[in-house]
């Protein structure tokens, strides 16, 4: 039975957290869980890159729809494809800019470049049973699985309007990469997989320096401690996993390598492989 409390004016129902500033420091860390509802541990969210993948046209496209639509008629994986904007995305902020517009208004028009991808790669998906999810709506994915939909998503987070001043410049600071990552975290997706056009992480950049090193494997506190000079995802993802408590693993696919996805949905090792051994920070 509810128990209230009353004597200072108000009435209460009892709870740990019913006079406590939920700003308080100590507070906050009373909070936390090690019991979190693990909401799609066996789906996978796999993200296109908008210039890596989109940008090339179809000879990068088409092999990889036919790629995506042989894994779900055959393995029958529960799959989220979420989709980047691309060069489209640098045009439209370069506009935006020049306009004077603030972070939040650039981070709905990213949004917005990033849903025309969605709707071509739903339009070549569609005979496989394909659909463009509409932003934020997350929680239509039971509806989109029980009925064996591919539900396809834009990659930025959904701050719109309500994205953070970033710490420098105006440009929206977190990015595709790190939406990927905080959808993957909250809904406790069993795999988050980034397809760009490289074999994943190098020691530098592979397009300029014909010595640079592939990074097969690296765990989150060694890529913390010691960063590439060029990173292939948001530097913004790193930070934020270190407190997360949910996503223990990252990896990044060639996608311009036929196969590539389709082994690392099958849990093989290829492109590079990012672990996160400690807890939350």
């Amino acid at each position: 039975m509810t128990k209230l409390v009353e004597g200072d004016g108000r009435t209460h129902i009892e709870s740990r957290l019913m006079r406590e500033s939920l700003q308080d420091r100590r507070v906050i860390a009373g909070t936390d869980s090690d019991r979190d509802v693990h909401i799609f541990p066996d789906a996978a969210l796999i993200g296109i890159g908008g210039q890596s993948v989109f940008d090339r046209g179809k000879d990068a496209i088409l092999p990889l729809v036919e790629e995506i639509a042989a894994i779900k008629e055959g393995d029958g994986k529960k799959m989220v494809i979420a989709v980047g904007g691309g060069t489209r995305v640098r045009h439209t902020l370069s506009v935006a800019l020049d306009l004077g517009l603030p972070v939040g208004g650039i981070a709905q028009l990213i949004g917005a470049m990033e849903e025309l991808n969605a709707i071509l790669l739903n339009a070549l998906l569609a005979k496989h049973g394909s659909m463009p999810m509409q932003r934020d709506h997350f929680w239509d994915l039971p509806l989109y699985f029980a009925s064996g939909i591919l539900p396809i998503a834009i990659s930025i987070p959904p701050y719109h309007f309500w994205e953070p001043p970033p710490e420098e410049g105006v440009l929206p600071q977190h990015g595709s990469d790190f939406g990927l990552f905080q959808l993957a975290e909250v809904l406790s997706m069993g795999q988050l997989i980034f397809v760009k056009d490289q074999d994943g992480l190098y020691d530098k950049d592979p397009a300029v320096h014909a010595d640079a090193r592939h990074i097969p494997y690296i765990t989150l506190e060694d890529l913390l401690a010691s960063p590439p000079p060029t990173n292939i995802l948001d530097e913004e993802l790193f930070r934020a996993w270190a407190s997360a408590k949910n996503v223990r693993r990252i990896q990044i696919v060639n996608g311009l390598k036929p196969g590539q996805l389709t082994a690392a949905l099958r849990g093989e090792k290829v492109g590079t492989i990012i672990e996160k051994l400690g807890g939350a920070s």
